[in-house]
């Protein structure tokens, strides 16, 4: 039972599309919230009009969310917009539409992910710091996207947010590039638990729907540079120059607003070497049908650079799936060692792997969620519900 009044906790749409993770990231959070810890929180979502009508239908029938549309939030996950955004918080200390929204709606707290609303914010805010990507690949952004990522870092700190991270990895990279940080700083590690409505759907159906092959490996992530896919075309390359006939299903966005030719350039590149009966890119795909092929892949691949907490790593915890990934501090830290590893620059190291699991994969099975699933969840919701106490009774010790 809740010690007392809900909490109204303001989040800011994500937009699947944007940022995939991002998206089933709060979905996740306000199934959970509701599942082990119902009446505690309540999360009011704040959309822009023009937002997927289907995607805010999902979170609106979570039990206990409340969505708010307005158009103080249209396009707010654009550059252009963010910048604007950003450039009014810092320039009058407030972005003072949102914030009129926010107290319409008896907002107690502000969860920011990737906007900042001012320094003058009349709420206790808690700032997500998914990774520190522009600082570890900096090669990735313009000089305006770093220094505008870098200045709502700073900014929001200096304001005093209490900062959420989700990888003691990611904890390092805040004590490196920003030392001194005197706001709070939280690790709160997240656990997925899918609702059984989307694990309704047959993998048997989802695998026949796309043409799949019984065995295949899957990576679901969407085609940002970053997300380094290539490496996987090169390392099948290797593995059919060796006469082994490997498929990789790879689903999610195909835009990258830094990059925007990324994706035909690399599939022109898969037809050229005559991979794409190997390869094969599935598009945005209903969220049951990446459960559905999740659970019946031979492993899941993230070949990614950098991750604060990989959501697709999460999810192949959460049902068991072998995992073959980049050996990145945090994909290490996520699977304490339970995975195979492979450089993020060594094609032949994934070859090889992708060649073992396949030479000793038993028999083709759907997975079920694990035992300990449970418990992961409940220490994820205990400690983002501990998070927000800290940061309340903070805020009243300073009134």
């Amino acid at each position: 039972m809740p010690e007392s009044a809900p909490l109204r906790i303001a989040f800011t749409n994500i937009p699947r599309r944007l940022w995939a993770g991002g998206y089933n990231y709060q979905r996740n959070l306000f199934e959970v919230l509701n599942r082990h810890s119902p009446g505690t929180v309540v999360p009011v979502l704040f959309a822009g009009t023009a937002d997927d009508p289907e995607e805010i239908a999902v979170l609106a029938g979570i039990p206990g969310v409340e969505v708010v549309r307005s158009t103080v939030f249209d396009h707010a996950a654009t550059g252009l917009a963010r910048a604007t955004d950003l450039g009014r918080a810092l320039f009058f200390g407030l972005d003072a539409p949102a914030a009129a929204a926010f107290t319409a709606s008896r907002i107690d707290m502000v969860f920011e992910s990737a906007r900042f609303f001012g320094w003058r914010l009349p709420f206790p805010a808690v700032a997500w710091f998914p990774d520190f990507q522009h600082r570890l690949l900096p090669h990735l952004f313009s000089r305006s996207a770093y220094w505008r990522r870098d200045l709502g870092f700073r900014v929001q700190i200096a304001s005093g947010r209490h900062i959420m991270l989700s990888s003691a990895t990611a904890l390092g990279d805040l004590k490196k590039f920003y030392p001194g940080n005197s706001s709070g700083v939280s690790v709160v590690r997240f656990a997925t638990e899918p609702p059984a409505s989307l694990l309704a759907t047959q993998p048997s159906d989802v695998i026949a729907h796309y043409g799949l092959p019984s065995r295949y490996f899957y990576l679901p992530n969407q085609f940002w540079r970053h997300k380094n896919h290539q490496i996987v075309v090169d390392a099948l390359d290797l593995l059919k120059s060796q006469g082994l006939d490997v498929v990789v299903a790879a689903s999610g966005s195909t835009q990258d607003f830094r990059e925007p030719g990324l994706f035909e350039t690399m599939m022109k590149g898969v037809k050229a070497r005559g991979l794409e009966m190997n390869f094969r890119h599935l598009g945005m795909i209903p969220l049951d049908h990446v459960y559905a092929l999740l659970r019946a892949s031979t492993a899941l691949i993230n070949p990614s650079e950098c991750e604060g907490w990989s959501t697709t790593v999460e999810e192949a915890k959460s049902f068991g799936v072998p995992m073959i990934l980049s050996d990145i501090n945090v994909h290490r830290e996520q699977t304490e060692g339970g995975a195979r590893y492979f450089g993020i620059r060594d094609p032949k190291s994934l070859a090889d792997h992708m060649l073992q699991v396949a030479q000793t994969a038993g028999p083709v099975f759907v997975r079920n969620l694990l035992p300990n699933l449970e418990h992961r969840v409940e220490a994820f919701v205990a400690d983002f519900i501990r998070l927000t106490r800290d940061v309340m009774a903070s805020r009243r010790g300073q009134a």
